[in-house]
């Protein structure tokens, strides 16, 4: 509408108004600011025009421009309730706390309602240092708002790790209130928690249809892509979230995570560089950065990058475990006392306390305290144990069928199906059983990519399961599978794995819990290698036992659940071994640390490679890792960690009963003393 045409014409002063504010709402800033400063010459009266600009200027961190518009509201009409927020909220941005506080003290007795006020007024009370008055606030503002009210409760209950609450308290939400984008994206965070992906997604993108201005549910839906290996996606996502808000450290961030996921690490590192150039000390863009830098082998940067974490956060767990799991790294005193400080705290949620629990264990162990060590392990697991979701005889039912599934006539009726490739290098077993050295031995190799853990056999298995006739789950479903099927599905998993890899003849996939689906990558894969990383079982159960995953791996915590595992796993590997005579090379950590040279002819002799003296060099191939393993791979082997467990045998009564059927086929000097008595 031309200017001249909007001077004294409320209805075309009012359609500019919400056209603005509806492109504010679907998060079209810059058109909304457009379409103010347009109207501007004409409704230069119009309060609303310009609070508008006043809440634009803070969408994009520029607290002082705020100001100013909203001075011009109050010059002109002293007691405009929005105005009287606005400024409020503009000199809170401001740093100016006290001030605030005069504004939204008088905002709130303009409109006593409010509950959004209230809360604003008590978030300014709180950074003035009037905590009692602030409270009473919160309490005024939930009493107004009670869908808030329990918004926050459900919010408490997540942050505790108390998600069956959190969920029945968002569930009750949405019957009253089904279009909520807050507990709609709340519940999505928790389904994507629980690995509960397609409710995750159907919440996540409901949230920001009903609000597409939320910053948070963007970078939420790039979290649910990034973990399933969406990194355009992830990236298109967050994109969203920078471009309503470039100045939210969160979005840089999370920009990071996924470029740091997909393998694109100095990107990442800019990422969180940005983050901290907007927010210093933000703990997420250190660790991060931390994380990144360790996985590049640039390790004294990634120390440095984590304990800037801790000098800036004391109780962020993370940071001191990722400290600890560096393996090669040394606590000074004064972050020992804090971690004792911070184990002590009654207060402290449960996820940072486990990891200083198991970061003292370290360090106790690095003492050679091994028993104040152990009990710093035990009561980590005891309560991560307590988060996870475990059941052994789930396990054993699981691959009772896979073996019943896969036995040697399967295989004889079905010779010489699957794709014939003959690229893949599957190295399975258990976690901290050597597969990480091996993995970086033969990534030496120049015909050889390493790559990571990757995903896409398991994923493989689960579309099958999910096109299958009648939704019939694995092993089951791979009965129907023709010849061109199961062609199909290797060359599925062939091109999912592109994305990791360079044109190199031969890659590894070290996802160590494939080795329950041996059978399955022969079906497909029949040309693909599989070697089994093995270690005393005990070495590796207690090397699992003292290390904390970021996911999965959920049998660790627990003495009995961890023998009963590894017995599991014994099984399947016997039965390929059985039917599938020669598939597998088994490859003992003993061994290798022995006579290296030995075992890498050995290997590369199974694989069918030429020998390469760079592969007995390993410690001098530049690549990322980014397993636990990462820095002990670094350097040349050592023997030291062979039958580790005897520092803790005392301590290990459960898993040496729940293993004693294997540890009897030992020699006797490897069994544990409790067993030659």
């Amino acid at each position: 509408m031309p200017a001249n045409t909007l001077q004294d014409d409320a209805a075309g002063v009012r359609a500019i108004y919400e056209q603005a504010a509806k492109a504010l709402r679907a998060g079209r800033v810059e058109e909304a600011e457009s379409l103010c400063r347009q109207a501007l010459p004409a409704c230069h009266n119009e309060p609303n025009i310009m609070c508008l600009l006043g809440e634009l200027s803070l969408r994009r961190r520029q607290p002082q421009e705020a100001q100013t518009w909203y001075g011009k509201v109050l010059g002109k009409v002293p007691d405009y309730p929005r105005a009287l927020e606005g400024m409020g909220l503009a000199l809170l941005a401001d740093g100016r706390p006290r001030e605030a506080v005069a504004f939204l003290s008088k905002a709130v007795e303009a409109v006593p309602q409010r509950s959004a006020t209230r809360f604003a007024l008590a978030r300014a009370l709180a950074e003035a240092g009037r905590r009692a008055e602030s409270e009473a606030a919160v309490r005024e503002g939930f009493e107004l708002n009670p869908r808030k009210a329990a918004l926050a409760r459900a919010e408490e209950a997540q942050l505790q790790g108390r998600m069956q609450d959190a969920e029945k308290i968002l569930r009750k939400t949405l019957a009253e209130d089904p279009d909520n984008p807050r507990a709609l994206r709340m519940l999505g965070t928790i389904a994507l928690e629980a690995n509960r992906f397609k409710a995750a997604r159907r919440m996540l993108e409901r949230a920001v249809e009903l609000d597409p201005a939320f910053v948070m549910g963007w970078n939420d839906l790039a979290n649910f892509h990034m973990k399933q290996d969406r990194y355009d996606e992830a990236l298109d996502m967050v994109r969203r979230a920078l471009e309503l808000d470039p100045k939210m450290a969160h979005s840089h961030v999370m920009r990071g995570n996924i470029l740091n996921k997909a393998q694109r690490h100095e990107e990442s590192l800019a990422a969180y560089e940005a983050a901290l150039e907007i927010s210093p000390l933000n703990p997420g863009a250190l660790a991060g950065m931390g994380h990144v830098l360790k996985t590049v082998g640039r390790q004294q940067e990634s120390i440095e990058a984590y304990r800037s974490c801790i000098r800036a956060h004391p109780h962020f767990g993370e940071a001191y475990w990722s400290l600890a799991n560096l393996k090669t790294f040394e606590f000074e005193d004064g972050e020992v006392e804090v971690m004792e400080r911070m184990v002590a705290d009654p207060q402290l949620a449960d996820e940072p306390k486990v990891n200083f629990y198991l970061s003292l264990g370290k360090h106790y162990e690095n003492c050679r305290d091994y028993d104040r060590a152990f009990e710093n392990y035990r009561q980590g697991n005891e309560l991560r144990r307590g988060h996870e979701t475990y059941d052994p005889i789930q396990t054993e039912v699981i691959h009772d069928r896979i073996i019943d599934m896969f036995d040697r006539e399967f295989f004889e009726q079905r010779e010489g199906w699957g794709d014939p490739d003959p690229s893949p290098i599957l190295i399975v077993g258990l976690p901290r059983s050597g597969s990480t050295l091996i993995e970086q031995i033969l990534a030496s190799h120049s015909m050889v990519e390493g790559t990571m853990e990757l995903p896409d056999l398991a994923r493989t298995i689960t579309e099958l399961s999910k096109s299958s006739p009648g939704n019939t789950e694995y092993p089951e479903a791979v009965e129907p599978l023709d010849a061109e099927g199961a062609r199909a599905l290797g060359r599925r998993y062939l091109q999912a794995t592109m994305r990791y890899r360079t044109p190199l003849p031969r890659f590894i996939d070290k996802m160590p819990n494939n080795f329950a689906s041996i059978g399955f990558l022969h079906l497909i894969l029949p040309n693909a290698r599989v070697i089994n990383a093995r270690r005393h079982p005990l070495d590796s159960c207690l090397g699992s036992y003292k290390q904390l995953f970021f996911k999965g791996q959920s049998f660790t915590y627990d003495q009995f659940e961890l023998g009963d595992y590894y017995l599991q796993y014994q099984r399947m590997m016997d039965h390929w071994n059985d039917v599938l005579p020669g598939k597998v090379l088994d490859v003992h950590y003993e061994d290798m640390v022995a006579d290296q040279e030995a075992q890498t002819r050995r290997i590369l002799e199974y694989l069918g490679l030429p020998w390469e003296d760079q592969c007995l060099r390993f410690y001098e191939t530049e690549r990322a890792i980014n397993t636990a393993s990462s820095e002990q791979v670094r350097q040349p082997i050592y023997t030291k960690a062979v039958h580790f467990w005897r520092n803790y045998e005392h301590h290990l009564g459960e898993l040496i009963e729940t293993l004693e059927p294997l540890l009897r086929e030992l020699p006797p000097e490897e069994q544990p003393d409790s067993m030659r008595k």
